[in-house]
């Protein structure tokens, strides 16, 4: 469900907890070393790649001088292979789409089918190469680790933002009046999250709270049960509404599932055998000389930096400037009737079947609106025309764009003329096609009950 921001895909760095044991090898996990079932050995070898390159924990370090740098031939590599594979392989899409305000594009499954094809293939590798091992305690400490951190930096990127009420907003005034059956199901979700800040805030807080919860050795375990209930969740409306991040949403439940799973047998002793439960040490490193476990806390104060306090920063940043009122444009918000549409002095009456007359004209804001039209000369989304704008106030002119939530989409389509006889009357005049198009609106007084966020304790009766 979320459009994410574009951090909240990378992994953690492979960090160690603060744990104090001097006399330990080193970062050796305090667990038993007995031999590991030979399917085991095989799931922990195919899970261990897989995670690897899903979650690519090196790229926590790209803030470190160089090391960009340093991955781009990695980077280049992925890309290609992706590419590769897909053309004569994997056949996702004939051109691959990469990902935008999409998660589920077709170079999402195309890498998808590639990771896992060089898990399954490093892993007969591994198995083949490594016949003699017999367990891996070490290894498997690390893996938790960077699963751990893989989630709890997502958590944390998507619950706060909720918190300050950034990643779904409140309908505009366009959205309002589009019908309900024009909407697409994943707009639908959106508005209706977007749309009660105080569950926004209880969805963002439940997944701040199991990040937090990550972070600590000691609440592993209940951060896990929070986050598998909060990705649950995100999970099963990605799924019922269409919102296109069902692969990382899904990766995330796994990641919650497949740590769960880890220590499946002390859980289900506790949980429905009602046992006594020892406390896990699977999370816990210990060290052997001093200076090792100085250099853990930095790297993991420079990871927290990362997923914890630039999320903080961040989003207050854009709280704080969203609080802000907008300065006046020349237009007053509101909703617009088309009285008179006039195509080179020929006046163009209303029809149902005329798609290109403007029926209405909605300013959302001092740069944005939408157009009652399925002109494609504007940017189509249920059933209306979206533009943005800038106005020239000197000149009472306004440069028009045609531009979607799509990143880089931005097209300038003409400059029109405006006029503003009173406080409720406007009138463009605008170059569309080679054709002279002057328009005549009417404010009027619109009224949406949903923009009122009704909410009684007591009813009498369902409204």
């Amino acid at each position: 469900m979320e459009t994410l921001t574009p951090a909240a895909h990378r992994g953690p760095a492979l960090i160690p907890d603060i744990a104090a044991a001097p006399n330990a090898s080193w970062l050796a996990p305090n667990v038993g070393k007995a031999d590991w079932p030979f399917w085991q050995r095989v799931a922990f070898r195919f899970f261990c790649i897989y995670w690897l390159l899903r979650i690519e924990p090196w790229d926590y370090f790209r803030l470190i001088p160089g090391v960009s740098f340093l991955l781009r031939p990695y980077d280049a590599a992925m890309d290609w292979a992706v590419r590769a594979s897909n053309a004569h392989v994997f056949h996702v899409r004939e051109t691959l789409i990469p990902m935008n305000g999409s998660g589920d594009t077709s170079y999402a499954w195309a890498q998808l089918w590639l990771l896992l094809s060089l898990a399954a293939i490093g892993c007969v590798v591994w198995t083949l190469l490594d016949r003699k091992r017999t367990q891996y305690d070490r290894p498997a400490y690390w893996l938790r680790l960077m699963v751990r951190y893989y989630i709890a930096a997502a958590a944390l990127s998507y619950g706060i933002i909720k918190l300050f009420v950034l990643q779904m907003s409140f309908p505009t005034t366009s959205q309002l009046a589009t019908p309900l059956g024009d909407l697409l199901p994943m707009r639908f979700s959106w508005l209706f999250i977007g749309y009660s800040t105080p569950y926004e805030i209880f969805s963002g807080a439940m997944e701040t709270v199991a990040g937090l919860l990550l972070l600590s050795r000691r609440t592993v375990t209940a951060g896990l049960f929070a986050a598998t209930g909060a990705f649950t969740n995100v999970v099963m409306i990605n799924l019922a509404y269409d919102v296109p991040v069902k692969l990382f949403a899904s990766h995330l439940l796994f990641a919650c599932l497949f740590l769960l799973a880890l220590d499946s047998k002390r859980l289900i002793g506790f949980l429905f055998l009602n046992r006594p439960t020892p406390n896990t040490t699977a999370y816990d490193p210990v060290y052997r000389q001093p200076w090792q476990r100085w250099a853990s806390i930095g790297v993991k104060v420079f990871i927290l930096y990362q997923i914890l306090f630039t999320q903080l920063q961040f989003s207050w940043t854009r709280y704080q400037m969203a609080k802000q009122p907008p300065p006046p444009g020349p237009f007053v918000t509101g909703v617009y009737d088309v009285r008179s549409y006039v195509v080179n002095r020929d006046t163009i009456p209303l029809t149902s079947t005329d798609s290109l007359r403007w029926r209405d004209v909605i300013i959302d804001s001092n740069a944005a609106g939408s157009v009652g039209s399925r002109d494609p000369v504007f940017w189509q989304r249920y059933r209306r025309g979206y533009f943005r704008y800038k106005a020239d106030t000197a000149a009472h002119t306004a440069a028009v764009w045609k531009t979607s939530t799509i990143p880089g989409d931005s097209t300038f389509m003409f400059t029109m003329r405006y006029e503003v006889p009173d406080s409720t009357t406007l009138r463009f005049i605008a170059p569309i096609r080679g054709d002279t198009v002057r328009v005549d609106l009417v404010r009027v007084p619109r009224h949406f009950q949903l923009a009122e966020r009704q909410f009684h304790w007591l009813s009498e009766y369902n409204r």
